[in-house]
C-alpha cells in the first residue's frame, strides 16, 4: 500500500493501483482507517444530543404519576401547554425504547388463552355430537330442516328429525326421534 501511495503521486492514483493489481477502494479505505485520529467503533457524540441530566428529566417526566398511561405524544402535547419542551417526540420515544417500555402504556386487560375442549369417546353411546342440515323443497323457496344425532365413537346416527323450520325447541333431545320413526311436524 505504501508503494502504491508513492507511485499515485507520480503518475495518479488510478494508474498506480492498475500497475500494483490493487483494488482503488481498498486503497482509500486503509489510507481513511490510518488517518483518522479515533477508533473505527468510537462515535463522537452528537452536539445537540440530551446530557444525562437532561435524559434523566425526560425519564422522570414519562414514568411521572401524571403521564402513567399516556403516549409520547400526549406528553409532549402536555409539557407544551404548559410552557414546557423536553425534548421532541422521537426522542422520547428513543427513551422509553431504551428502557424497554416502547408498549401501549396504558394497563389493559389480556384475554386468558382457552384450550379448545376435546371430546374422547371410548365406548358408544358416550359423546354424542348434533347437525341440521338445510334440503332443498319441491317447491322453489321451500326447504326442509333434517336434524341429526350421532354418535362420536361409532358414527351411527342415533336420532333424527325434518323439519320445516330452524328452532331451539325443536333441535331439544327429546323432541328428536330415534331412527326407525320419521316425523314431519
Amino acid at each position: 500500500m505504501q508503494m502504491a501511495e508513492e507511485l499515485g503521486k507520480q503518475v495518479g492514483m488510478r494508474r498506480a493501483c492498475e500497475a500494483l493489481s490493487v483494488p482503488r477502494s481498498s486503497w482509500y479505505r486503509r489510507r481513511k482507517a490510518s488517518s483518522a485520529s479515533t477508533p473505527q467503533g468510537d462515535q463522537r457524540r452528537p452536539p445537540r444530543a440530551l446530557s444525562p441530566l437532561e435524559r434523566q428529566q425526560v425519564k422522570d417526566e414519562l414514568y411521572s404519576e401524571r403521564h402513567r398511561d399516556a403516549s409520547p405524544r400526549e406528553v409532549y402535547a402536555r409539557l407544551l401547554d404548559e410552557d414546557r419542551y423536553l425534548c421532541s417526540v422521537r426522542t422520547m420515544h428513543r427513551i422509553l425504547s431504551e428502557d424497554g417500555a416502547a408498549r401501549e402504556r396504558r394497563d389493559q386487560l389480556r384475554h386468558p388463552k382457552y384450550t379448545k375442549p376435546e371430546l374422547l369417546a371410548t365406548g358408544a353411546n358416550q359423546v354424542w355430537s348434533w347437525d341440521i342440515t338445510k334440503l332443498l323443497g319441491p317447491q322453489t323457496w321451500t326447504y326442509f330442516y333434517l336434524y341429526v344425532i350421532l354418535d362420536i365413537n361409532s358414527r351411527y346416527a342415533v336420532g333424527w328429525m325434518l323439519a320445516h323450520r330452524e328452532n331451539a325447541g325443536l333441535a331439544s333431545l327429546p323432541a328428536l326421534r330415534p331412527l326407525n320413526t320419521r316425523v314431519m311436524p
